[in-house]
């Protein structure tokens, strides 16, 4: 099933534009959303091809069969909730029968983990980017020589230069444990290679030291610390720096660089955007997605704002929902029974009353 099969089959019940008209938060270089319902043919629904949500190649356009969009409302889905409360001017089509889905009847204080906790899960994120644009990983990957000392006197010098100062190679040493320590080595070495020494590491991508068989007449040259740990943690961010850099929106990166507040600006704007809309639910027990702060929310866009000044006003968001929260007269959770009769009342509407 298609966008094109929903079209031609007249199986829309529900179409609007979303995200930043929907918001008010348009300007000219923003994209056009479509997200909207759907039913299947009464043979599919019936039959063996339920499809629950169609989208295009780019996710610019979504559609939700109308038991899934019931399923995530009962769940609190934030999307989905801004969808059922697009504004009238956005609404480019409407079946009747989507009249009897309202917001009152889903909201709950689920929209504290749904919608807030969605938001400090995007803070966090923030400050992920914040700790990459501010602490690059450099390309050319480290291995464990760069996190090995050898102990000399009462300090340590880095193995690689110790290597270099003594003109060792690394492939002729052979490292033995010590008894009760962690990452303590002592270092054997062998210059003519006839005891075929294992090396301190057998390849640059090798994730721990090699440990050799060493003849006991042999007297170590030095003794080894390995920063397994701090090696461990450099191989996650390394990782992560880089799988972000390969997938990252390069137009996007280059605005949030050009600014310098070292955040990704559009993100944090929505985030500071959900958590108002989540204070509003809990405040007022309605939801209306049309912000009422656009100058303040652009200007974050904009990156005019510093990551300091955000992340204050993300933190008395947060309080002021926790306070709110605690005096809601909200529902714990939505009422299924009463959402599903409504959901099934819809299906019957469609499919059986034809």
């Amino acid at each position: 099933m298609t966008i094109s099969t929903l079209q031609n089959k007249d199986l829309i019940l529900f179409e609007a534009i979303s995200g930043s008209w929907a918001f008010g938060l348009a300007t000219e270089n923003s994209d056009t959303d479509i997200r909207g319902v759907y039913h299947v043919p009464k043979e599919d629904f019936f039959g063996l091809h339920y499809t629950p949500q169609i989208s295009n190649e780019t996710n610019d356009i979504t559609y939700y069969e109308i038991g899934r969009f019931v399923e995530l409302l009962q769940k609190n889905n934030p999307n989905i909730l801004e969808i059922l409360s697009s504004p009238e001017d956005c609404i480019q089509h409407k079946n009747t029968l989507m009249d009897l889905l309202k917001p009152e009847d889903f909201l709950s204080k689920l929209c504290k983990d749904t919608f807030a906790g969605y938001a400090i899960s995007q803070i966090k994120k923030a400050k992920g980017l914040n700790k990459k644009i501010l602490n690059p990983v450099e390309k050319e990957r480290k291995s464990i020589l760069d996190f090995s000392y050898v102990l000399e006197g009462q300090g340590s010098v880095p193995l690689k230069k110790w290597l270099s100062e003594n003109r060792k190679n690394q492939e002729k040493c052979g490292l033995v444990n010590i008894d009760n320590t962690k990452g303590v080595f002592a270092v054997f070495y062998d210059e003519s290679g006839i005891l075929k020494y294992k090396g301190i590491i057998q390849n640059e991508e090798a994730n721990q030291v090699s440990v050799s068989s060493v003849p006991k007449k042999e007297k170590p040259v030095a003794y080894l610390f390995c920063n397994l740990d701090a090696y461990s943690s450099y191989c996650k961010d390394y990782r992560e720096y880089w799988k972000w850099v390969s997938e990252r929106n390069e137009d996007r990166y280059n605005v949030n660089r050009e600014h310098g507040q070292n955040y990704d600006s559009k993100n944090m704007m929505h985030t500071i955007r959900l958590l108002q809309s989540c204070e509003q639910i809990f405040k007022t027990g309605s939801l209306n997605i049309c912000v009422e702060n656009r100058d303040e929310l652009l200007d974050i866009k904009k990156g005019n704002q510093s990551y300091e000044a955000v992340m204050k006003k993300a933190e008395n968001l947060i309080r002021s929902i926790e306070f709110h929260y605690s005096h809601s007269k909200l529902p714990e959770v939505p009422d299924i029974e009463k959402t599903t009769k409504i959901l099934t009342a819809i299906r019957e509407a469609l499919y059986i009353k034809l």
